[in-house]
């Protein structure tokens, strides 16, 4: 299994002119076509109030022609969050980001407690994903707990992808 890493454009509420393909910084923006082509797919987002970022919402909520055709059913997918603190709506935020993947049909993959971390960790990770406390001031680096909450789920997605492929 390969990565493919993707971000979603901005939101505004007056659209001056279309973001180019690929942003100043970072990853390409994400299109339809790059979650049809994938064997699963991890998504990601800033907590906002308990929910996910706008902008990805946005994406998500675009992607009608791929629940009509049902292109993602079936595939695997996987959630992560960061909040600035603890008890910030981390757990929320991996649930609301679940939903439409569960309305276009994907499998969603998720942390068991199996993984030692998950008993153990007093800063990010739950069973429904990775997630990290940054801090109030984005200062808290991400923790041995968190690295190994977040490759772990990584490796399980990879996993039932490679498997639903076959």
């Amino acid at each position: 299994m390969r990565a493919r890493v993707r971000t979603v454009p901005k939101v505004a509420s007056v659209v001056a002119a279309i973001a180019p393909a690929v942003p100043a910084e970072g990853p390409p923006y994400v299109e339809a076509r790059d979650l049809v082509e994938c064997a699963g797919v991890a998504l990601g987002s800033p907590t906002r109030f308990g929910n996910m970022a706008a902008p990805l919402k946005y994406f998500i909520d675009g992607l009608g022609p791929e629940w009509t055709r049902g292109t993602l059913a079936g595939k695997p997918a996987a959630v992560f969050s960061s909040t600035a603190s603890m008890h910030g709506g981390q757990e929320a935020t991996l649930v609301s980001m679940m939903l439409p993947l569960l309305h276009h049909g994907m499998v969603i993959v998720g942390l068991p407690y199996t993984e030692p971390d998950l008993n153990s960790t007093r800063s990010g990770g739950t069973p429904y994903g990775a997630t990290h406390v940054s801090g109030t001031a984005n200062d808290r680096a991400v923790t041995d707990e968190e690295s190994r909450l977040a490759f772990a789920l990584g490796k399980r997605l990879a996993m039932v992808a490679k498997k639903l492929s076959a």
